[in-house]
């Protein structure tokens, strides 16, 4: 079983943005023409036995690429295979917190994420504490990046620390999924996930063979086996691409259970 907890079904106008000529051009991908069907995301995920995908809209200061209707729809189309994460409008904090609330309680949706690169503001913004504070109310973790923004916007954002720690501190029944795994300060991002109980890591936007030593050190440890969770960040990686190389890792079979699936089933509530 293996449950991806980063992952995007595209939309065009989404892959088309400006702000991803960089990952394009790492990847030497075209942009789509036109709006990508569902199932062509599944097969990627069957091809890679991957069961689950949390797939995440994105809200952006210029406008939404990724909507939550969108994802509730294609959640609706597939409630066995895919579970929504929701975005939104950092900039009208009530109303963001009145649209998690509706995408939570009505549709289901498993998680919020927001993206402090594309705000272009940390996570200790006096506008995201309501949203945290919504999400520790509903029962549902906040995922955001960390590390190095490979999209054209600056990184200083993705600091784990400061900024990560703050948080954590600050909201410590808040359960906090950091994406990325916090390169090139992925050691910061390893401390603040031992220091705080509720603080934990996936992979995404990293294939298995690229993942730092010292991050499958601390997977191959007691607690930080409870902490580390895969994710593809899909469609920028596939999930076969993002597997390959598994078995050189030299896990454990519960360690390998744990990060492949029951750490997200955990964390989501799948």
């Amino acid at each position: 079983m293996t449950v991806d907890a980063w992952a995007q079904h595209p939309t065009a106008r989404f892959l088309a943005h400006d702000m991803f000529a960089s990952l394009r051009r790492w990847n030497g991908t075209e942009i789509p023409t036109d709006d990508i069907p569902l199932k062509s995301t599944l097969a990627a995920m069957d091809a890679a036995g991957v069961d689950h995908a949390l797939i995440s809209a994105w809200c952006a200061p210029e406008g939404v690429l990724i909507s939550n209707d969108e994802v509730a729809e294609w959640v609706a189309e597939a409630p066995d295979r895919l579970s929504g994460i929701a975005s939104v409008d950092l900039r009208r904090p009530m109303d963001a917190v009145r649209e998690l609330r509706h995408r939570v309680e009505d549709q289901g949706f498993k998680a919020l994420r927001v993206l402090p690169w594309l705000w272009e503001t940390p996570p200790t913004d006096r506008r995201f504490y309501p949203l945290f504070a919504a999400c520790v109310d509903l029962g549902i973790p906040f995922c955001t990046q960390v590390g190095h923004t490979g999209p054209l916007r600056p990184s200083e954002t993705g600091r784990p620390i400061p900024y990560i720690d703050q948080v954590a501190l600050d909201f410590p029944e808040l359960t906090i999924v950091c994406g990325h795994i916090g390169y090139p300060w992925t050691e910061e991002m390893i401390a603040v996930a031992r220091k705080h109980p509720n603080v934990v890591i996936d992979t995404s936007a990293y294939t298995t063979k690229r993942l730092p030593a010292e991050l499958v050190s601390y997977l191959k440890t007691g607690t930080g086996r409870h902490k580390v969770l895969f994710g593809t960040n899909y469609p920028m990686i596939f999930p076969q691409h993002a597997l390959d190389g598994l078995e050189e890792l030299g896990l454990d079979e519960e360690t390998r259970n744990l990060y492949l699936d029951a750490n997200a089933r955990r964390v989501f509530a799948l």
